[in-house]
């Protein structure tokens, strides 16, 4: 079950960033969302699905553009999150995303990861194939960088789908 205050997280990271983004730059730096489904803890034996819907505003910081997200797995888990990701263009059609977020994690019938709060660095590499629309492939670890008596961590393989915003 998702507490209150895990639902008050949710609305806060997405409401600030929802207001912030109203002046988007240029089609390259379009808001979008990002989609994705994959595997949850998949070199583990007890593995799940996992689903997620990111939204990446328009505009950055420095380098940096923030992101927020939320995914849950077949199990139960509920992960949100807010994060910083680079876009690192090799090609101009690929581009690799390295980034980092923190969130609050609900375990439901899937892995104790030992606290409620929970780190995600990893990366992605996606193909641009139409008008902004690409196909990627991520890697994460979530863990809880040692701030929980127990800190087993996880990762995850996702393909992604993102459909950039008007």
């Amino acid at each position: 079950m998702v507490t209150s205050g895990y639902r008050t997280i949710t609305i806060i990271t997405a409401s600030i960033l929802g207001a912030v983004s109203v002046n988007a730059a240029g089609p390259l730096d379009a808001a979008h969302f990002t989609f994705g489904t994959g595997v949850y803890d998949f070199h583990e034996a007890k593995q799940a699905l996992e689903f997620r819907v990111e939204y990446h505003p328009g505009w950055k910081l420095a380098w940096f553009r923030p992101f927020v997200g939320l995914s849950g797995t077949t199990k139960g888990s509920v992960y949100s999150y807010f994060g910083l990701l680079a876009r690192v263009r090799i090609t101009d059609r690929l581009t690799l995303i390295p980034s980092a977020a923190a969130g609050a994690y609900e375990k439901g019938n899937a892995k104790d990861l030992g606290h409620r709060l929970e780190f995600r660095t990893g990366g992605e590499i996606s193909f641009r194939v139409y008008d902004g629309f690409r196909l990627g492939i991520a890697f994460h670890h979530i863990s809880n960088a040692s701030i929980g008596a127990e800190n087993p961590g996880l990762e995850l393989l996702v393909a992604t789908y993102s459909v950039p915003l008007p």
